[in-house]
């Protein structure tokens, strides 16, 4: 065993990172015969003390294909004893944020620190037990036979017995429109029982304070990932949803996230469509203008004309915006592949012929 220190920028970690040592130089994962794959099972928790050790207990220790198997817990400033009880339960990591962030940045810390643990899948899912843990085999295997880079649990949310008639529809109406988004087919967008590729985890970067599963299934459609849906069960509710406080904010909430992620990534395709919408209402009240006054009666219509003027000029500005957002968005793709980069060098990928990109 070696132990490492990592300094993150949320606070200082202490972990301990299993290993060959030969000599003085570490050796990744690797069994005798073949190349190991190392599965962590990551847990963002906050006041789950009285759940998180039945979530522990459902939790595999062995999969098909799968050589290791760790369990992190990332506790998000809780005022409880969830890191007591983590450990005590026998999770292998746990961090701990110094202060609550939200369920994103609990997510984001847990991606990096499973990298830094040498993760090549990482599997994330929720404290209170909502998922069931043998269904973790159903979403690491398409990764392990290389047919996706991310895969998603589908609960089914058209048929949940614990939604009501309204949140059923607004699931399934949702994740339709967050597919459309996405450019993928996507059946379940707020489920958070994903796992991830290594080079997955490595390109995926989470901006929202609100939540990660819709905006990383944006960047995900975006980086033209290959993305699967398999069919998992859950657990009874053992308590309310904290993300979702009620139904008028969660819309609120989400709509904003697809807006501006969408924006983000298909700027062009926004503006475009906006300063289109804006110059159509423009030549359309023009035309009207006109049409009055070859009929000897345009006096009385020159508002239109006003109204058509300002409607084309403003479109073609929100056009000409769209260009200036499609260079930063060029720009910004450069900053990703750079930021891609330099995280593989700091975790030692570049240097590993196991995960040669």
């Amino acid at each position: 065993m070696v132990e490492s220190s990592i300094d993150h920028p949320i606070g200082h970690l202490s972990l301990v990172i299993p290993s060959l040592v030969i000599g003085h130089s570490v050796i990744g994962h690797f069994v005798i015969g073949h190349l190991a794959l190392k599965l962590i099972i990551q847990i963002p928790a906050y006041n789950e003390e009285s759940t998180l050790p039945q979530t522990l207990r459902d939790l595999p220790r062995s999969l098909p294909g799968v050589d290791r198997v760790e369990v992190l817990v990332v506790d998000d400033g809780s005022t409880d004893r969830t890191a007591q009880v983590a450990r005590e339960a026998g999770a292998d990591h746990v961090v701990r944020l110094k202060q609550n962030q939200g369920l994103a940045a609990a997510f984001s810390t847990g991606l990096e620190t499973a990298l830094r643990l040498g993760a090549d899948i990482i599997v994330n899912t929720d404290a209170d037990n909502q998922y069931r843990g043998e269904d973790i085999a159903r979403l690491v295997r398409p990764i392990v036979d290389g047919q996706a880079d991310i895969v998603v649990g589908d609960r089914g949310v058209a048929a949940l017995e614990h939604f009501s008639p309204l949140k059923r529809w607004l699931q399934k109406w949702g994740s339709w429109v967050v597919g459309r988004a996405a450019g993928i087919p996507i059946p379940d967008a707020t489920s958070g029982f994903r796992a991830l590729s290594r080079e997955a985890a490595l390109r995926l970067t989470v901006l929202s304070d609100y939540t990660y599963t819709l905006e990383t299934l944006i960047q995900a459609g975006a980086r033209k990932m290959r993305v699967v849906y398999v069919p998992v069960r859950t657990n009874p509710q053992t308590r309310p949803s904290r993300l979702i406080r009620s139904i008028p904010s969660f819309l609120a909430l989400s709509a904003v996230t697809i807006v501006r992620f969408y924006t983000m990534y298909r700027p062009l395709r926004v503006f475009t469509t906006v300063g289109g919408m804006l110059i159509a209402g423009g030549l359309a009240l023009g035309l009207r203008f006109l049409y009055f006054y070859l009929q000897s009666r345009g006096s009385g219509h020159v508002q239109s004309l006003i109204l058509a003027a300002i409607l084309t000029i403003v479109g073609f500005q929100v056009c000409l915006i769209g260009l200036v957002a499609d260079l930063i968005q060029m720009n910004r793709r450069m900053l990703e592949e750079i930021l891609y980069r330099v995280r593989r060098e700091e975790l030692g990928d570049e240097n590993d012929p196991r995960r040669t990109a």
